[in-house]
């Protein structure tokens, strides 16, 4: 059995990606619509940072929602979270009730 010392590769790796993180937004009741306003506003601004969204998933009860973004490294990310836009855009969020948690992550073999 071969050991990895990182996660091998995957179709989703590429040279410019060297940090992943996952974001898990735990929502309440009513909380949807101004949690989908805030992403509007946010995903977008990926892109201007070097990042992009690998994956969105959303839990059937509208709930809850996890993302994969993908990042050059740690300064671009820290770059996309001091947006002034992202900034302006955290009432929203705020307003949304959602609860987030967020880890820096590795794929792994599967």
């Amino acid at each position: 059995m071969r050991r990895w010392r990182r996660a091998p590769p995957t179709l989703r790796d590429d040279a410019a990606v060297t940090v992943r993180y996952l974001l898990v937004a735990r929502l309440p009741a009513g909380g949807l619509v101004d949690f989908d306003a805030y992403e509007s506003a946010v995903l977008p601004l990926l892109a201007e940072h070097g990042g992009r969204l690998e994956r969105r998933l959303r839990a059937h009860d509208g709930r809850g929602e996890a993302h994969v973004v993908a990042f050059p490294d740690d300064d671009a990310f820290a770059a996309y979270r001091a947006d002034p836009r992202r900034q302006a855009a955290a009432p929203l969020l705020r307003s949304s009730g959602a609860e987030l948690d967020l880890w820096p992550v590795d794929d792994l073999p599967t």
